[in-house]
């Protein structure tokens, strides 16, 4: 039975693993994961309990200097985000130095006031342990860290004494969501995001970052069957764009969507009939009026 709870933000530079360590906390893939920076676009709650305690932790978009009212929202999200939770847990790359955004983000965790612990992240990187104790130095002399643990968020390594630590920070108090829920996201946005995560893996360069996918059918039939039909749009800033992402006779969409598609049925539990279109919205991520319409919202 759930006594205690633990809202928890993790935040950090773009790329630094955030998106992968939520889904290794959670045990779920809740977040897309992608090589390419600024993948997360807003805020995503993952779910999980331990014990008689329930985590709720926010996967933040990396912190990064924004180009564009998309960006702005991104970087927004990360403020808002690191106050009025139990904990923040900061991630960082094992390099001996604190670097600029690194030290916006503790500047934000001191205004607020809420305790912190440093997760140094991509241990799996470093080929003796002792090469840590030069960044543990440099982060210890930035702030006054309740915890500095080192964690390989691909590997799993360090997670359980991540949540050891954050445990101390849980608050007496119900469950704030039921036991079967693993996120906030609906599981249509969720599967909309599972296809923008096939896109940063196909396309190179800004082409992905200019792309929102919207699903606009998202129903079961009533013939009996346990098949979902689906259809999704994707939206790019140009004409030329559209051609990339359709690709020749159709080749890359149809790889992008044989890729989604498996992972969306293994997330669904059930077959899928996924249907994709491409549409042009140019300069879609500084229009005010296009963000709200794909869901990039205060409100």
């Amino acid at each position: 039975m759930i006594t205690k709870t633990a809202m928890i933000t993790i935040a950090g530079r773009p790329n630094v693993g955030k998106s992968t360590l939520t889904n290794a906390l959670v045990g779920e893939k809740i977040a897309i994961v992608s090589p390419k920076p600024q993948t997360t676009r807003t805020r995503i709650l993952g779910v999980a309990s331990r014990g008689d305690t329930q985590f709720v932790f926010a996967d933040t978009p990396g912190f990064h200097r924004a180009r564009t009212k998309l960006g702005s929202y991104m970087d927004g999200v990360v403020r808002q985000s690191v106050a009025d939770v139990d904990a923040v847990v900061l991630m960082a790359e094992p390099v001996p130095a604190v670097g600029d955004i690194e030290k916006t983000l503790i500047a934000r965790i001191k205004e607020t006031g809420v305790p912190a612990v440093l997760a140094i992240n991509k241990t799996d990187t470093v080929e003796e342990k002792k090469n840590l104790l030069p960044v543990i130095a440099a982060y210890s002399e930035a702030y006054g860290f309740a915890a500095i643990v080192p964690v390989s968020a691909q590997t799993g390594d360090g997670v359980d004494e991540l949540l050891d630590e954050l445990e101390k920070f849980a608050a007496e108090g119900p469950a704030l969501f039921p036991d079967d829920v693993i996120s906030d996201q609906p599981e249509k946005q969720i599967c909309a995001e599972i296809v923008r995560e096939k896109l940063l893996l196909c396309l190179d360069k800004e082409i992905p970052h200019g792309t929102a996918v919207v699903v606009t059918k998202f129903a079961g039939r009533d013939d009996g069957s346990d098949i979902i039909d689906m259809d999704v749009t994707i939206y790019c800033e140009k004409q030329s764009h559209k051609g990339i992402i359709i690709g020749k006779k159709g080749a890359m969409l149809r790889r992008v969507g044989e890729l989604a598609r498996k992972d969306i049925e293994d997330f669904m539990g059930a077959k899928v009939f996924l249907q994709t279109w491409v549409k042009v919205k140019e300069n879609w991520r500084d229009s005010d009026a296009l963000l709200r319409n794909f869901g990039f919202t205060d409100e």
